[in-house]
């Protein structure tokens, strides 16, 4: 039986936010589940959202990356994976991130904040490695209602809609709360608060998964983010906030502190990452990959295996590498024009061995697509072998290079860049 230890965990216990502090290692950037109010974005230091990091990690960096956190902040007793994803659409990456983390901090308090799809077929692993929290976002038990909440839901590699993706979703849901509870995990539950669509509901919500053997729910006001569905919907009164709060909370615990952390968020809750936090994750996130990790390989735009010379869009083909040895893997027949932004994602799934993309110029569309996806793509034109020979030895590249930030008419406001 998993050994519960809230009175350090600052997200579950009001009274350690102030003493005790978290890191969320960005492991996990892709999505299995599109939300209406949802745009997972990168790079971003002025926004405070979930969704939002400067830079993914493999498990092997993010191991690095806890090191030196650790290091710089004694006062960190959790670790955390909340995205900029779902931890469980990257359950490889997740499960060895977890897995390292506890071999090496065997004390350390491990969380993890799902969307629950995925969370029914790891509940046995989880507990094997201690993740004693675990946070379950529940926007609707009536899949009438979630029907309106959600775009899709990807499981198994089929997608559905509507309401037989919000009914597939919710039953993973309420899986996943009664399995977590049958191991002694201690589970919150996240709900957005959206004013016309789902705020009447939220006291159901409460009661369905308190009779599950949920501990504690966070209602959280729904933040608009532009080039959403969901981006008019207005921000709630918050005396009508407090209210659903206080009527729930005849149903389960409230959670009234929550700080709406970004997926790389570090330090106590309620203060934004320091520059040196974002330096240690800019630094290992350009550490090499090892050999035994999920992408240990590099894609290159051009036209005759010599030199990074190509523009995305113009890549008929994209030349496969690894960089230990610098060898050639494999050519790999890029999509066609044509399917619009379909073109990027099928592009960058391609590439789901890849961790870094070699081009000489990109779009604004796949840039963000493929980043989205857990690729980091660097802007350059130069010879293939140096740029393999850099990123092994985890020296910056030494051509031209330039980095995908976002727009500087971003406000910090947590709406999106505009």
């Amino acid at each position: 039986m998993i050994t519960l230890n809230t009175e350090k965990h600052p997200c579950f216990n009001k009274e350690a936010k102030g003493q005790y502090g978290r890191v969320h290692l960005p492991v996990a950037p892709r999505c299995n589940v599109q939300c209406n109010f949802c745009d997972r974005k990168y790079d971003c230091t002025n926004e405070s959202r979930p969704g939002v990091c400067s830079a993914v990690l493999s498990p092997h960096q993010a191991l690095d990356y806890l090191d030196n956190i650790l290091d710089n902040d004694p006062r960190i007793t959790v670790v955390g994976i909340a995205g900029p994803g779902d931890p469980f659409a990257n359950v490889e990456e997740t499960m060895e991130t977890i897995r390292l983390i506890r071999n090496k901090y065997p004390e350390i308090i491990l969380c993890l904040s799902s969307n629950g799809l995925g969370v029914p077929d790891v509940v046995k692993d989880l507990a094997r490695y201690e993740v004693s929290h675990v946070t379950i976002t529940v926007n609707a038990v009536d899949p009438r209602i979630g029907a309106g909440i959600y775009s899709w839901i990807r499981y198994n590699k089929k997608v559905y809609h509507g309401e037989a993706g919000a009914a597939l979703l919710l039953e993973r849901q309420m899986d996943a709360i009664r399995l977590l509870k049958k191991e002694g995990i201690t589970v919150k539950i996240n709900s957005i608060f959206m004013q016309d669509i789902n705020h009447e509901h939220l006291p159901e919500i409460a009661r369905v998964t308190k009779e599950l053997g949920a501990d504690i729910q966070n209602i959280i006001p729904l933040l608009p983010v532009k080039n959403t569905p969901f981006a008019r919907v207005p921000i709630p009164n918050p005396t009508d906030l407090l209210n659903t709060r206080d009527a729930c909370e005849s149903e389960i615990l409230q959670m009234r502190h929550c700080a709406r952390c970004r997926a790389d968020a570090v330090g106590l809750l309620g203060t934004p990452n320091t520059p040196e936090c974002t330096r240690l994750l800019e630094e290992a996130s350009k550490k090499p990959l090892r050999p035994d990790e999920v992408r240990p390989y590099v894609a290159v735009a051009t036209h005759e295996g010599v030199l990074v010379n190509q523009h995305l869009g113009e890549s008929k083909l994209l030349w496969i590498y690894n960089p230990e040895d610098g060898k050639l893997i494999e050519q790999r027949i890029a999509p066609a024009p044509g399917t619009g932004k379909q073109r990027w994602v099928d592009l960058a799934h391609l590439l789901h061995d890849c961790a870094t993309l070699l081009v000489s110029g990109i779009g604004p569309q796949p840039m963000e697509v493929i980043v989205k996806e857990g690729l980091r793509v660097t802007i350059m034109e130069g010879i293939i072998e140096d740029a393999l020979l850099d990123i092994h030895s985890g020296n910056p590249i030494k051509s031209p290079v330039r980095k995908f930030k976002c727009g500087t008419a971003c406000a910090g406001t947590g709406t999106g860049c505009g």
